[in-house]
């Protein structure tokens, strides 16, 4: 797990800056597994985990859901037999914030 992991989340407004292109490639080497996607003109961190069966998917994306409410941001997640597509983004601000990158690392945590 990365340090990212163990950083704070904070609240973000509307106003709240985004993270500038050159630092979403430095935060995303500290990923594994992670991709941007652009969504809609909307840049997305995604990433597919499998999982040996449904069950285990479903407990994973549970485990993701606690994640999410206990910091109060919430991302896309698209559970199917085996796998989980978990796709964060900052919606106040239409992109990616720190927080994004933050949580992904924490995701990658709970494997």
């Amino acid at each position: 797990m990365s340090n990212l992991a163990e950083q704070t989340c904070v609240a973000c407004r509307a106003d709240a800056v985004g993270v500038a292109t050159d630092e979403q490639t430095e935060l995303l080497a500290e990923l594994d597994g992670w991709v941007i996607d652009s969504e809609d003109g909307t840049d997305k961190l995604v990433r597919t985990y499998d999982f040996p069966n449904f069950i285990s998917a479903l407990s994973f994306a549970n485990c993701v859901g606690e994640l999410a409410e206990a910091e109060n941001h919430h991302p896309r997640l698209v559970v199917e037999w085996g796998t989980v597509v978990v796709c964060w983004w900052t919606h106040t601000i239409g992109g990616l914030h720190l927080n994004d990158f933050i949580m992904a690392a924490r995701c990658d945590g709970l494997e």
